[in-house]
């Protein structure tokens, strides 16, 4: 696998490969990427989706989970895939500011719920937390790699308001 250069993908995008050696690779927070692979025909994609719908807007979008679910399964079927052989695992889904609605939670639980709707067996998962995550995955066999990114600093009230500098004996900048 050394000298192959992942395929990176980002935000509502989504990609298929096949065989040994090619990779698939993103960075993410909140959003989720879904790995589906299919081990006997050696071919899999992953996608990467910002939030589980659109409600209201374009649906034509690999942003939103239900799309970009669709579009890599459609994808996959046409490299020669068989969905029932799909199987499945998925990162990310992490609450990356707090005191905001937890986008990371309602993109774990879609895509969690979308797979058990469709039967499509999830062999591995890593979601939530409030780390960013980085995976690169193999289609050919359906192997992943997680690397975590540092621990995010989550926000839960505003600091403390400072108290005001004593009268006296301080210098004034002009």
């Amino acid at each position: 696998m050394a000298g192959h250069k992942p395929h990176h993908i980002a935000q509502g995008e989504y990609a298929t490969a096949r065989g040994p050696d090619a990779s698939i690779s993103t960075i993410l927070g909140s959003c989720v990427a879904t790995c589906l692979y299919d081990e006997q025909a050696q071919v899999g994609g992953m996608n990467h989706f910002l939030l589980p719908d659109g409600a209201g807007a374009s649906l034509n979008s690999a942003r939103f989970g239900v799309n970009a679910m669709e579009l890599l399964i459609n994808a996959l079927i046409k490299e020669g895939a068989n969905r029932s052989r799909l199987k499945a695992k998925v990162f990310g889904g992490g609450r990356m500011i707090a005191g905001l609605s937890d986008v990371g939670a309602k993109n774990a639980s879609f895509v969690l719920d979308f797979l058990r709707r469709e039967a499509i067996e999830c062999t591995g998962q890593s979601l939530g937390g409030t780390q960013a995550r980085r995976v690169e995955f193999w289609p050919g066999s359906g192997r992943a790699r997680q690397r975590l990114l540092g621990e995010t600093q989550v926000v839960e009230a505003p600091p403390p308001k400072m108290p005001a500098a004593p009268v006296g004996g301080g210098l004034e900048l002009f």
